[in-house]
C-alpha cells in the first residue's frame, strides 16, 4: 500500500515519538536484510521502512507545509512494493575510499547482475534505478534500486512454502545466499 499524508506524524509529534520508531525500524530492516559476499547488501523496503525515510527527510529538511510532503510522498511511494514485486535498496560497501572508487569503477553494471529465483522457477533479474541512471561512463553509484518482479506462478510457489536463493552475477562479484526462513517470511508478507 502507498503512503499517504495520514500516515505520516507531524514535526512535532515525529520528533517525540522517533526513537522508539526508529529502534522499530532498525528491528524491522534486520529481517529485510540480505548480504551479498561482502561488500553488497539489499535492503528489502516496505512501507514501515519508507514511511520511516519520509519521516527522516521532512525532519532533516524541516518540510512542514502540503506540498513538500506531497513532493516527498511521490518521491518515495515508487520503492513500497505493490503485491506483485520485491523491491530492494543495493549498497555497494568498500570502507577504504581509494578501494571504494577502484571497486566502483569495475562494478559498473552490477545492478543488473542482481537476480531472485524462487526454487522450481527461472531467475528473475532486477530491474533497475527506474527514477534515475545512477552509473557513468567511469564509475557506477554506490546506491542503486532494484524491482524484482514475480509471476503468479512464482507467487504460489512461495505462498506454498518454496525457497528463494538470490544472487548476482558480474565479471567483478559473484555472490548468492540462500534466503533465511525469517527474511524469506518477511519477503513473502509483501506478496500479499
Amino acid at each position: 500500500m502507498p503512503i499517504n499524508r495520514e500516515n505520516l506524524l507531524p514535526l512535532e509529534a515525529y520528533a517525540r515519538e522517533r526513537n522508539a520508531f526508529r529502534a522499530r525500524v532498525m528491528e524491522h530492516k534486520k529481517r529485510r536484510t540480505v548480504q551479498l559476499g561482502g561488500h553488497v547488501t539489499l535492503l528489502f523496503e516496505d512501507e514501515l521502512t519508507i514511511r520511516y525515510q519520509v519521516q527522516e527527510m521532512l525532519r532533516i529538511e524541516r518540510i512542514f507545509e502540503e506540498q513538500g510532503i506531497q513532493g516527498e510522498l511521490e518521491a518515495y511511494n515508487p520503492l513500497v512494493p505493490d503485491g506483485t514485486n520485491w523491491k530492494a535498496t543495493m549498497l555497494i560497501e568498500y570502507p577504504d575510499e581509494e578501494e571504494r572508487k577502484r571497486e566502483l569503477a569495475l562494478l559498473r553494471g552490477i545492478e543488473r547482475g542482481v537476480w531472485v529465483q524462487v526454487h522450481g522457477h527461472e531467475r528473475v533479474r532486477a530491474i533497475a534505478d527506474e527514477d534515475l541512471d545512477r552509473e557513468t561512463q567511469e564509475k557506477t553509484s554506490s546506491v542503486h534500486f532494484l524491482r524484482f518482479e514475480l509471476d503468479p506462478a512464482m507467487r504460489a510457489a512461495l505462498a506454498g512454502g518454496a525457497g528463494v536463493r538470490i544472487g548476482v552475477d558480474h565479471p567483478h562479484y559473484q555472490a548468492s545466499t540462500e534466503l533465511p526462513s525469517d527474511v524469506r517470511a518477511a519477503l513473502c508478507a509483501d506478496l500479499r
